[in-house]
C-alpha cells in the first residue's frame, strides 16, 4: 500500500510502524506547515520525563508557506543543543555507541530548509533499518488520495496500548510511549526492524484519522 505523509523530523515509532513494510512513500511538499506537529519536533526520553526537541524556524511557528519553502533559523545554534541533549540522555543506552558516529554528522551539517534536514534524518533511519522504500515528493497539494492510500498527514495515535520496550529512564518515569524512532533505535539497536515488524499490527490498530 502506498503511504502519503507530511515531512517529519525523526518521526515517532508509530509512524515507522506504518512505513516499515511499505514499498512506496510520498511526502507532501506542498502542504502548509502545521503548528503543534512532528514536522519540526521530535520527542526523546529524559531523567525527568519526555524532552521535546524543536528545529527553530524562520518566522517561528507562524508559517504561511508550503513545507518545501520552510526555512530553518540557524542563528539559534540548535544542532549543538540537540546533540548535547541526545548525548546526555542516551549515552548509557545499549546502542548509543553503535549509532553515534554515523548520526553525529547530521548535527554538524548546515541545512537551510526544514525538509532537507527531515529528508536526511529519514534516509539515515532507513539505512539503519536496511529498508529502501520508493520515495516521491508531491509538489501539488491533494486533499483526498485514493482509498488504497494510507494517508498519515492527519493521523493521530493512541498510546495506551503501546507495546513497551527497554528505556533508560523507565525505572524513574515509567515507560514513555511513541517517542522518536531514535529512542527505539538506541534501545533495540539492529533488532529495531524486527520489533517494528512484530508490533506493527498492534500499533496500527491504535491509529485514528
Amino acid at each position: 500500500m502506498q503511504i502519503v505523509s507530511s515531512s517529519l523530523t525523526f518521526a515517532p515509532v508509530s509512524w515507522w510502524a506504518h512505513v516499515i513494510t511499505s514499498p512506496r512513500l510520498t511526502i507532501d511538499a506542498a502542504e502548509h506547515f502545521g503548528k503543534m506537529s512532528y514536522r519540526n519536533r521530535y520527542r526523546v526520553s529524559g531523567a525527568n520525563g519526555v524532552i521535546q526537541l524543536s528545529v527553530p524556524l524562520v518566522k517561528g511557528r507562524d508559517q504561511r508557506t508550503a513545507m518545501r519553502d520552510v526555512l530553518i533559523h540557524n542563528e539559534a545554534d540548535w544542532q549543538v543543543q540537540h546533540w548535547r541533549t541526545l548525548t546526555s540522555v542516551y549515552r548509557r543506552s545499549p546502542f548509543w555507541e553503535h549509532y553515534e558516529w554515523t548520526l553525529e554528522p547530521l548535527f554538524k551539517t548546515r541545512y537551510e530548509h526544514l525538509m532537507q534536514f527531515n529528508a536526511h534524518s529519514f534516509e539515515w533511519v532507513c539505512r539503519q533499518l536496511s529498508i529502501s522504500p520508493e520515495m516521491a515528493y508531491a509538489d501539488t497539494f491533494i486533499t483526498d488520495y485514493p482509498a488504497d492510500t494510507d494517508d498519515l498527514r492527519k493521523a493521530t495515535f493512541k498510546t495506551d496500548v503501546f507495546p513497551p520496550y527497554y528505556q533508560v529512564f523507565a525505572d524513574r518515569t515509567g515507560f514513555q510511549p511513541n517517542l522518536s524512532i531514535l529512542d527505539l533505535l538506541f534501545s533495540e539497536g539492529p533488532a529495531t526492524k524486527d520489533w517494528l515488524t512484530r508490533n506493527r499490527s498492534a500499533i496500527k490498530a491504535g491509529a485514528g484519522k
